[in-house]
């Protein structure tokens, strides 16, 4: 049970850069004995802290783990640039260089996919929701959207392609994880296939 609940104001955390855009929110726990910890909760930053703090305590760590929750938030927050040299390598290591996307970028628009492909114009579109997973199976969704490039449709020659990939039924057991989080426990992912229901690719 939460003791006190304290909005924060933007000039309390006048030297915290991330503190301005979102507002803080300080909970006071008389459970908590010297642990401190951030989160979000919406466009809210959740600082929660021991009920014993003094004021002054309070001001520090709630810049610190401000501070603290931007650079973690920053390491998930990769770029399109890194979209594009990922999958210039991934067509070169496993499609022989075939799959040439015209761009590949991060969309926060795509509420029922993880990936789309326009095959008429050869570009990807990746969704945020991915940001911060394991590695392979980010590169999953690439390649699948790669793939597309090649392949339109999910008949037997698309899937026989992604088969060199060696982790693509570990992928798709996580993006299934994350599926199964969201309909059956309520958790915060969505549910989303890899390309939308009812499509090829992309239309």
């Amino acid at each position: 049970m939460h003791d006190r609940i304290v909005p924060h104001r933007d000039d309390d955390l006048s030297g915290v850069s991330s503190g301005r855009d979102a507002p803080i929110e300080v909970r006071r726990s008389s459970r908590r004995k010297s642990t401190v910890s951030a989160h979000r909760e919406g466009e809210t930053i959740i600082v929660s802290i021991p009920a014993h703090f003094t004021r002054a305590q309070e001001q520090r760590w709630v810049s610190a783990m401000v501070d603290r929750l931007a650079r973690k938030e920053q390491r998930k927050r990769p770029s399109d640039a890194g979209l594009r040299d990922r999958a210039a390598l991934l067509s070169r290591q496993y499609l022989g260089g075939r799959a040439v996307p015209s761009s590949i970028r991060w969309v926060s628009n795509q509420a029922r996919r993880w990936g789309s492909c326009t095959v008429s114009d050869g570009s990807i579109r990746i969704s945020t929701r991915l940001r911060g997973v394991p590695p392979h199976v980010l590169d999953y969704v690439i390649l699948h959207e790669l793939t597309h490039l090649l392949h339109a449709g999910h008949g037997p020659s698309f899937w026989k392609i992604l088969e060199v990939y060696p982790h693509t039924e570990r992928a798709r057991g996580f993006l299934e994880g994350l599926e199964y989080s969201h309909t059956v426990l309520g958790l915060d992912w969505e549910h989303a296939d890899v390309d939308g229901p009812g499509e090829g690719a992309d239309s």
